[in-house]
């Protein structure tokens, strides 16, 4: 299996847990897609697969899967259309690995490059992706506004973006249980299957993130053109499509 690409000049990854970074990551990432599994009750491969259709991908396309974790979208898309190439980045050394694990498993290592880098410096070319994704990674960016202007830059005119995000649901008796099990269960079931406290992170990070017409008009002010904002699952979690802005 090769190694994730190391961006030009990219330094020694730090050793110092900062909650969010790709050090956190690496120390739950053996255990990630099965707390993940169970979390969300399985729903999150439904809305990897209608994240992917709403790319709107052609034959050939090149695509970017930001924070591409453990690498489960960036196989959705590679499976939903094999002439595709596409790049699956993230900070996480240890998440990357694991990823390259499953694409070797699944005999897409030909077809999906995996690097390890910054969601706020994308070490590609403008206008160089026909589409990009970022799926429970963007609440992560220490700079989420550096995060949506490198998206919009890096994906050609007319090309897709979609950001997948969790968030906490606002109304109704079912947005209740969904704040309960975010609140709740998320960070409790989350460190005990995991045995990592970084779970109760996750919590916060996801109670702290912006509704989502908020989001969707910081995504605006950073060059996107929203096209779409799709609550799934009683707003649990949010689809925001989008493509770049004439004028970025």
């Amino acid at each position: 299996m090769t190694a994730p690409n190391q961006p030009t000049g990219g330094a020694e990854p730090s050793t110092e847990l900062r909650l969010g970074s790709g050090a956190m990551f690496d120390r739950i990432a053996k255990r990630y897609d099965f707390v993940n599994r169970v979390l969300s009750l399985g729903m999150d491969k439904g809305w990897r697969r209608r994240t992917v259709r709403a790319l709107e991908l052609g034959e050939t396309p090149r695509v970017l899967d930001v924070a591409t974790g453990t690498g489960d979208l960036a196989i959705d898309i590679a499976r939903a259309r094999p002439g595709a190439v596409v790049i699956g980045l993230d900070p996480s050394h240890q998440m990357l690995a694991i990823a390259g694990e499953k694409l070797e498993k699944r005999k897409l290592d030909d077809r999906v490059t995996l690097v390890v880098g910054d969601a706020q410096a994308l070490p590609f070319k403008d206008h160089e992706m026909d589409a990009a994704t970022i799926a429970f990674g963007i609440r992560n960016v220490p700079d989420r506004a550096a995060g949506l202007r490198e998206l919009a830059r890096v994906v050609r005119p007319g090309g897709r973006i979609a950001v997948l995000e969790l968030g906490e649901p606002k109304g109704g008796i079912m947005s209740r249980a969904a704040r309960f099990h975010t609140r709740h269960v998320v960070p409790k079931l989350g460190a005990l299957l995991s045995g990592a406290r970084e779970y109760k992170y996750l919590q916060r990070s996801i109670a702290a993130f912006p509704p989502a017409a908020e989001f969707a008009e910081m995504m605006r002010t950073c060059g996107l053109d929203v096209l779409e904002v799709v609550p799934l699952t009683f707003g649990a979690c949010t689809l925001y499509v989008a493509t770049p802005s004439e004028v970025v």
